[in-house]
């Protein structure tokens, strides 16, 4: 096929050892349509969006046909899903080739609904219109938003009817990863009991992610540190934006630091530590506030996949492991509260800082306070929405964080500018995101779609478009659910 649409493939991982993967096609579909083409990112990248949108380039989207240079495979890795280990793999995704950018940059191109591989199990390894165009608009957003995350290159629909509880519409994502190393990978490999396998592993992912630990005599502690430090900021910076993952299996954290898996994730309006909203969390694993204990306990599986690796003895490999995995707490605090002293529009670092946060959240609890407009309100000084700002215990607060922000060199004004930078305008509110998957999935009507995209691509811009859809949904009786969605 001729390039036209600028692909400049690599295939680094099929130089691993064999059982890591299996090399297969995606499996063709009848009528590919695109519906969702990435400009911006696809010219980061080198690539030619408009090509992409031609018959040639849908192709290949969809999986009809691999891109010059593709050698397509499914991925092998196992996970522990909510706490139970399993052995698993791509059951529904190929990585076609990794995508070497103009500037020298690595980056992966998988197809997510791409049909059955041999690690599919039961399922038929496609996927429906509405969770594609979910992780389209909430990895977008989450990159908009500058948190580490998978991003969508495209969406385009295969013309076939998909069974789930109805027919549905099939699609293929084209998803885009620094890698789709997980926790998982390190897993399976060390399930297999192959030492070198496993060093044959973490050499490639210390290359590709982390390739300054080489200057460390035992580069392999220094890998688990850059792996756990790079975990800490990415929770907290889900935790700052009332971000819920709610499918955190080990299968789900990459080792690159970068969000990835947007299956039952939804974004809190009313504050709660104990919200969960996938269907599947009967117990609240994945909770918001469980999300630091969690990150921390998949971190621990890591380690100990990387005994082997970290000292010959196997004591002192434990020990190490559990030195490195007990730093997590500390980082994650310093991330957290540097983040929130940034919505806080707090300049310089008190020790009263932390018991500051901690008494506007629980403020805001007790109150059930919308999490992103509390900060707005704060931000813009405006009325706090609902019983939370006529609270004399809010009030109150309010005086002793306004007498905190005087202490910035610039005053009031410094801690503004800095709160418009902590405080998005804008999330992908849950009731704008099923409208927008409402009109696609239903009447193939993407307007809300379009313009839910546009509004969420500059969060940070305080527009006055912006604040029609800062609105919290109308109260309802039931609580919001998401699914894995498959």
């Amino acid at each position: 096929m001729e390039n036209h649409f600028g692909f400049n493939l690599d295939n680094s991982y099929s130089r691993l050892p064999a059982s890591f993967f299996s090399y297969l096609d995606p499996t063709p579909v009848p009528a590919p349509e695109a519906v969702c083409i990435n400009d911006k990112l696809a010219t980061s990248l080198g690539l030619d969006g408009q090509a992409l949108r031609q018959d040639d380039g849908v192709a290949i989207l969809a999986g009809n046909q691999n891109p010059p240079g593709g050698v397509p495979l499914a991925q092998a890795y196992a996970g522990h899903q909510f706490g139970h280990f399993t052995m698993l793999g791509d059951g529904r995704a190929i990585l076609i080739g990794e995508q070497v950018t103009p500037s020298g940059q690595r980056y992966d191109l998988q197809l997510k609904g791409s049909g059955r591989t041999p690690y599919s199990r039961g399922g038929d390894g496609k996927s429906t219109l509405g969770p594609m165009l979910r992780e389209y608009i909430i990895s977008e957003a989450m990159y908009a938003l500058k948190i580490p995350t998978t991003r969508s290159l495209a969406v385009v629909t295969t013309g076939e009817k998909i069974q789930r509880e109805t027919l549905l519409p099939g699609a293929v994502l084209t998803r885009v990863a620094a890698s789709h190393l997980r926790v998982g990978t390190f897993q399976y490999v060390a399930g297999r009991g192959s030492e070198k396998e496993l060093r044959l592993l973490a050499d490639y992912a210390i290359e590709r992610h982390f390739p300054g630990a080489k200057a460390e005599t035992n580069w392999y502690i220094r890998f688990l540190k850059e792996v756990i430090d790079a975990q800490a900021s990415l929770v907290a910076q889900w935790m700052l934006v009332g971000f819920v993952h709610g499918v955190m299996n080990t299968d789900n954290m990459a080792i690159s630091g970068e969000t990835i898996d947007y299956g039952p994730c939804a974004f809190m309006d009313t504050f709660d530590p104990s919200t969960v909203f996938s269907s599947i969390d009967h117990h609240g694993r994945y909770a918001y506030a469980n999300q630091p204990t969690i990150a921390a306990w998949n971190l621990a599986r890591l380690a100990e996949s990387l005994l082997p690796l970290l000292d010959p003895d196997p004591e002192t490999a434990r020990e190490i492991g559990q030195h490195e995995v007990e730093r997590f707490a500390s980082s994650y605090d310093r991330y957290y509260l540097d983040g929130m002293r940034r919505k806080l529009g707090l300049k310089k670092s008190e020790q009263a800082d932390k018991d500051l946060v901690r008494d506007l959240l629980q403020l805001m609890y007790e109150h059930k306070a919308d999490y992103t407009n509390t900060f707005l309100d704060l931000t813009f000084e405006g009325s706090s929405q609902g019983v939370l700002g006529q609270s004399p215990d809010f009030i109150q607060w309010k005086k002793r964080w306004k007498e905190r922000c005087g202490q910035n060199e610039g005053g009031w004004e410094e801690a503004q500018e800095l709160m418009k930078t902590g405080n998005p305008a804008v999330i992908p509110r849950n009731h704008r995101v099923e409208e927008a998957l409402r009109g696609a999935v239903q009447s193939s009507d993407y307007a809300p779609l379009r313009k839910l995209l546009r509004i969420l691509e500059h969060p940070f811009a305080h527009t006055p478009e912006q604040r029609e859809f800062a609105k919290p949904p109308d109260p309802s009786a039931l609580p919001y659910r998401t699914f894995c969605g498959t």
